[in-house]
């Protein structure tokens, strides 16, 4: 299955997407004469307020609340029904033994492009 929203004219040109999934970002339409923006029928949807996840279920990965964890300390605070996820600004070291300890205290980590 496709993406859902698609920028104008990413069926036509290869700057936007055409062969090329990583260009195909979501842009408003704002041109005068623009089907999309009018919402006609056969062209690509745009995002609307109905498109939204319910509540409950939002800021979830895989279903269960997740934790960004920069030092030893917020790991240790960490419960067993959380995620947790690694914070960017960590060094490869530093990364190594949050990995280490999370393992001994049997917490699922999540990498930081998933979701969070």
């Amino acid at each position: 299955m496709g993406k859902k929203f698609l920028r104008s004219e990413t069926v036509r040109l290869l700057r936007l997407g055409k062969k090329r999934r990583k260009l195909q970002k979501w842009r408003k339409p704002r041109g005068r004469h623009s089907k999309i923006r009018k919402k006609r029928f056969g062209y690509p949807l745009s995002p609307s307020i109905g498109y939204k996840k319910p509540r409950s279920s939002s800021g979830l990965i895989r279903g269960k609340a997740h934790l960004l964890v920069r030092n030893i300390g917020e790991l240790e605070r960490a419960g067993k029904n959380l995620r947790i996820v690694l914070s960017r600004r960590l060094g490869a070291k530093k990364r190594l033994e949050l990995l280490k300890k999370a393992a001994e205290m049997g917490l699922e980590v999540v990498t930081a492009g998933v979701g969070a």
